[in-house]
């Protein structure tokens, strides 16, 4: 079961096509297990379309369709074939399977972040800059105590922790910002794998971890 879910305000953002890659990434990885988020997004985007509909038509200028019409008949310039590769990504345990949203996204080998920690530093194909990561946490271990500059997003796509807020399982979304201090620690029954995003810096409390978190680019 699922219960954490993306609000509202970012479904609607997804919808709009308005978010970030990283945390559109999130929110597609989460809405494609999640049978309750397709339907309210297909919902939100039913309503974006019908408030297009009610918008009176906008004026164009008199020479646009012709040179939209030249522009197609143009021959286009001749292009190199990309090299076909597969996306290289790190090993997953038994059973778990990659979210279809990270479907052209590469992903570094696991590297080590802390005792019983891993991490591993996704690219997008359409922004390497955007800041996503998965995190491999051993069951029991915890992160330090944080908070954020700005936004970060989670969701769980292995396992289960909990940060003195809520339990968040395998499905489920989080977002937190700079009104969230926590401490997500995995529950002993076994490791946790998240997949987040991150805009600004997460500001951890301890100089090892803010060093730490510096290597991630937290």
């Amino acid at each position: 079961m699922i219960h954490h879910h993306p609000d509202d305000g970012l479904l609607l953002a997804q919808a709009a096509g308005t978010l970030s890659s990283g945390h559109s990434l999130l929110v597609a990885s989460h809405v494609e297990g999640c049978g309750e988020c397709q339907a309210r997004l297909r919902e939100l985007e039913s309503i974006g379309g019908a408030m297009l509909e009610q918008l009176a038509p906008a004026v164009l200028p008199s020479q646009a369709l012709a040179r939209t019409l030249a522009a197609i008949d143009a021959p286009a310039p001749p292009q190199a074939k990309p090299a076909l590769r597969r996306a290289s990504r790190p090993p997953l345990p038994q059973g778990m399977a990659w979210p279809r949203a990270l479907r052209g996204c590469s992903a570094t080998a696991w590297r080590w972040l802390g005792p019983g920690m891993r991490w591993s530093r996704v690219t997008l194909p359409g922004d390497p800059k955007a800041n996503v990561f998965l995190l491999r946490i051993g069951a029991g271990r915890e992160l330090p105590v944080h908070t954020h500059s700005h936004s970060e997003l989670t969701q769980v796509l292995h396992g289960a922790f909990h940060d003195g807020r809520a339990l968040f399982g395998a499905g489920d979304f989080d977002e937190t910002d700079g009104d969230i201090r926590h401490q997500p620690k995995v529950l002993a029954a076994g490791e946790c794998i998240c997949l987040a995003s991150v805009e600004g810096r997460v500001l951890f409390e301890g100089a090892l971890a803010r060093m730490l978190g510096s290597l991630v680019g937290m």
